[in-house]
């Protein structure tokens, strides 16, 4: 009955506390949370429009006007404009370091209100002018990321972060990952400086070099390492299960670990760009070949990525995981990365509030193409499922958290009234 009484303290201390309480490790739960964000330039205003829909409905489901979704995911990815999103959920606002920089709505925010300034058509170099590389000078996006992340730095995130991005005198990629600051001090950068390096879009923005301890990076977009990161996110939290993390192991023996992924595009269109190999044997090398190719490799590396997923978050059999990607696979083709017209601004809103309404689709990862399942509802419906599913999850933890420190207060034979006050400290 004491331990009964004691729980009910500890637990309730926590709640009173709010909900906004920092998510315990995986360990204290039976499923490990992933949030990824791809690249796109300018079109991060469709995922975000999606994510701010996440976060309403855990304020919602927690009762909870301040629920954020660093506190209810383990990892979060992104690459290129997705990098920057994650980044911007993932730090701590300088005055409530509980908090995000940035909730959803003030994402969407800066995209409308300094997506204008960031690829500023009238100062643009004409893209076509091979003399004049990149299209913009990336001055405006370097100051705001610096104003809003200001000096947090990797280890200093809400939780964790994974954000690839290539450096280009090394030849070789490098990914920003919170699991890998212990092991190698150099990589715990300044998020402004990592959200700066995997938004650097060759032939749109500059690339980005700085020092960070001994090393010194010279950065370009992390979309070039991996368009869609969720496979980097995945593979990150696989070695610390392989390596019996005690943060991801589970507490209790007999708890499978699952892994939950939700992953989001900015969009693709519909339109088919391919020819048949008669009329591409006449292509020039260094004209026709990079107009295909360039495009096709981009999409080509994401549904390959959904290729490798499938063996972790089988679509036709049933599983412990559970994988949720939304993309929109039809998107208006006049729609740009890096039109900034209130006209483009809109239609990506447009198709971010439309996105939420389409059925959820699956990748057919044999023909690579999409089909619905009509048995999951919309990605509006999926995704307050889903937030109900995080909320669940963070309770576990915290009420196997509480019941734990319990357990080991029990061992020391402590008195129960001082067992009492410490736990509700």
């Amino acid at each position: 009955m004491a331990a009964f009484l004691l729980l009910m303290f500890v637990f309730a201390s926590q709640v009173i506390g709010g909900f906004n309480t920092k998510l315990p490790p995986p360990a204290y739960g039976s499923t490990i949370t992933i949030l990824n964000i791809d690249g796109g330039g300018i079109k991060g205003i469709l995922p975000t429009v999606v994510l701010e829909h996440l976060e309403k409905a855990l304020q919602n489901v927690t009762k909870d006007e301040n629920a954020a979704l660093a506190d209810y995911f383990d990892v979060i990815s992104g690459a290129s404009t997705g990098g920057l999103i994650a980044a911007m959920l993932a730090a701590p606002h300088p005055n409530d370091p509980s908090r995000p920089a940035l909730y959803t709505p003030e994402i969407l925010k800066f995209y409308l209100d300094f997506g204008p300034s960031i690829f500023n058509q009238t100062s643009a170099r004409w893209w076509f002018n091979l003399s004049e590389r990149p299209k913009y000078d990336g001055k405006f996006l370097h100051d705001k990321a610096r104003e809003i992340l200001q000096e947090t730095r990797l280890h200093d995130t809400l939780t964790n972060v994974v954000i690839p991005t290539y450096d280009i005198k090394k030849v070789k990629p490098f990914v920003f990952s919170s699991f890998k600051v212990e092991k190698v001090p150099d990589l715990d950068a300044k998020l402004s400086d990592i959200a700066i390096g995997t938004s650097a879009a060759p032939t749109l923005l500059p690339p980005y070099g700085f020092k960070n301890g001994d090393i010194e990076f010279n950065l370009v977009d992390g979309a070039l390492v991996a368009s869609s990161p969720a496979l980097l996110a995945v593979s990150e939290v696989i070695k610390l299960l392989e390596e019996k993390n005690s943060d991801f192991i589970s507490v209790n023996e007999n708890q499978p670990t699952k892994i939950l992924l939700l992953s989001l595009g900015c969009g693709r269109d519909g339109e088919d760009k391919g020819v048949n190999a008669t009329y591409a044997t006449s292509f020039r090398a260094l004209i026709e070949w990079p107009q295909l190719i360039l495009p096709a490799i981009a999409g080509a590396v994401g549904d390959i990525n959904e290729y490798h997923l499938e063996s972790i978050f089988p679509s036709h059999r049933s599983s412990d995981n559970y994988y949720l990607r939304i993309e929109e696979y039809n998107l208006d083709p006049s729609i740009g990365g890096d039109d900034t017209t209130k006209e483009n601004l809109d239609k990506l809103v447009k198709a971010g509030e439309d996105l939420l309404e389409e059925t959820v689709k699956v990748m057919d990862v044999t023909s690579f193409v999409p089909y619905e399942k009509p048995t999951e509802g919309t990605n509006a419906q999926a995704l307050e499922r889903l937030a109900e599913t995080l909320y669940k999850e963070k309770q576990l933890r915290l009420k196997t958290k509480s019941m734990e420190k319990i357990k080991s207060m029990e061992k020391m034979g402590r008195p129960f009234v001082e067992a009492v006050v410490s736990g509700m400290k």
